[in-house]
């Protein structure tokens, strides 16, 4: 059971999300709603919970001031935004969950089967308190990031990603130590999060940390040997793209 805060300035939206989770999440166990950030912020501390429902536009306090202001934060949460945040990127890159109003009932259920898997991980307050250094760059220049897996949470380096590679509906992900990370996540949702200077798609199957591109070797579309000796395949569509990102 995920004892669930919510918290809503707007009365009909946090009635609205009541009963969605109440219909259609009967893991989700509700101990608290909340139209006052302020006292939001006092039940949190004191009621401990799961899961937290957080609305980011809200008058004098918004969602990330609520953050900041909270001692407790050992709780899942999920972000809900009336339009495409401009710090969506940045919840993102933190793993954290958002779901956009009027809220889906499909994407609500889904993030809370995420909650119900990530509940004993234990890290709720390194990512949110990565959300907030994120949110504190005005230039969303992000140097690191969480790569969420089936049964961990795990913090890297963005600058020290070598590749990417597609596998179904995870991708692992090539560091320069030598490690690898299988990320359940999809590689276009990588491809939307990293920066197009640095990371190129080479491949349905590929994208490269230029910064480790040792060589090009010409083809129908060719072949990129990185500095750690892999070869990994350019497409034949993708190869105008990549020679112009390269400066070719």
């Amino acid at each position: 059971m995920l004892r669930s805060v919510i918290v809503d300035d707007e009365e009909n939206s946090l009635s609205a999300l009541q009963q969605k989770l109440l219909q259609h999440c009967p893991q989700v166990k509700i101990v608290g709603a909340f139209t006052q950030p302020a006292q939001a912020i006092e039940a949190i501390d004191q009621l401990k919970p799961d899961m937290v429902f957080l609305d980011i536009e809200m008058p004098g306090i918004n969602g990330f001031t609520v953050l900041q202001q909270l001692q407790y934060k050992n709780f899942e949460l999920v972000f809900v935004t009336a339009y495409d945040h401009y710090a969506i990127k940045a919840i993102r890159f933190s793993a954290l969950d958002y779901l956009v109003k009027p809220v889906d009932i499909d994407e609500l259920c889904s993030a809370v089967e995420r909650a119900e898997l990530k509940k004993h991980n234990n890290d709720n307050n390194e990512r949110l308190e990565l959300l907030l250094d994120h949110l504190s760059n005005p230039r969303r220049d992000f140097k690191h990031m969480v790569i969420p897996s089936q049964d961990s949470i795990r913090f890297i380096k963005i600058d020290d990603i070598i590749y990417l590679e597609a596998r179904m509906n995870y991708t692992h992900i090539y560091m320069k130590s030598g490690e690898k990370y299988v990320a359940s996540r999809t590689i276009k949702e990588y491809e939307d999060l990293l920066s197009p200077a640095t990371f190129i798609r080479i491949h349905n199957s590929y994208i490269i940390n230029k910064d480790y591109l040792q060589k090009y070797e010409r083809g129908e579309g060719g072949q990129v040997i990185m500095n750690n000796g892999v070869r990994l395949d350019v497409s034949k569509r993708k190869k105008s793209d990549f020679l112009k990102a390269i400066g070719y």
